[in-house]
């Protein structure tokens, strides 16, 4: 199946490294226009200047208050944003009873307040267009909790809500909207690990290894083209059998 994303113009967050930057560079790859988006321009400059021409760094802090006027500067400097990828996120893990509220209004502001702002304005416009793609980053832990990370899990439960819901709101304007559940994704932490607590970590997973950033790209992609306009409302589970 060949995906053209020629003409179409996507907003990827946390765009300079791990799952994100996957993504970015796939999309690029696939012909779409890029904008590789992150709280430092220059984290991402690299990113976008190796997917060349379609590449372009952009400076966005998603838990900041005038975020939603940066969105609007985008749609206005871009045209349409035809593409949506919700990645950027963050981890303050720690046991509930220990939990600060400071960590869980962080992870909560980032994770899930920030697809909220970012997300409308963008929807307004694929809404007119009758034509758009939102795809949020969940996690299975989203699905089957993990201890020490209530507010990491909740957020992801949330996102998963969030992106239920919208799919229902405006699926009848040809704007889907879908979640991809990753699991153990191998990534900078997961290289730092023995081998022996890696090991441990693989014999959970059905296919006995860590997923890698492209596993998701290559969802994400798909979820992005025209042969996956069909498809809305759904948590694509990429986690190689770890939840089922």
């Amino acid at each position: 199946m060949n995906i053209d994303l020629t003409g179409k113009t996507a907003l990827v967050t946390g765009a300079s490294r791990g799952i994100g930057e996957a993504i970015a560079r796939r999309l690029g790859e696939a012909g779409a226009k890029v904008l590789c988006a992150a709280r430092t321009v220059d984290a991402v400059q690299r990113v976008a200047g190796e997917i060349g021409e379609k590449g372009a760094a952009v400076q966005l802090d998603i838990t900041a208050a005038d975020v939603r006027d940066r969105i609007k500067s985008l749609l206005e400097e871009h045209g349409n944003i035809d593409i949506l990828v919700n990645n950027a996120g963050v981890t303050d893990d720690d046991l509930f009873i220990r939990m600060k509220p400071d960590a869980w209004d962080r992870v909560l502001r980032t994770n899930l307040d920030s697809a909220f702002h970012i997300t409308q304005e963008v929807a307004k416009k694929m809404i007119r267009a009758r034509w758009g793609r939102i795809i949020n980053i969940t996690s299975v832990v989203g699905l089957s909790g993990n201890p020490g990370q209530v507010n990491y899990s909740a957020s992801k439960a949330g996102i998963i809500g969030f992106t239920k819901s919208l799919a229902l709101e405006i699926g009848s304007r040809n704007v889907t909207v879908n979640a991809i559940a990753p699991g153990f994704i191998q990534t900078s932490m997961t290289d730092a690990m023995t081998a022996e607590a890696k090991k441990s970590m693989e014999d959970r997973i059905a296919a006995k290894r860590l997923g890698t950033p492209d596993d998701i790209a290559y969802a994400a992609v798909f979820l992005a083209s025209e042969q996956a306009g069909y498809i809305t409302g759904t948590v694509l589970n990429v986690s190689g059998g770890l939840y089922t």
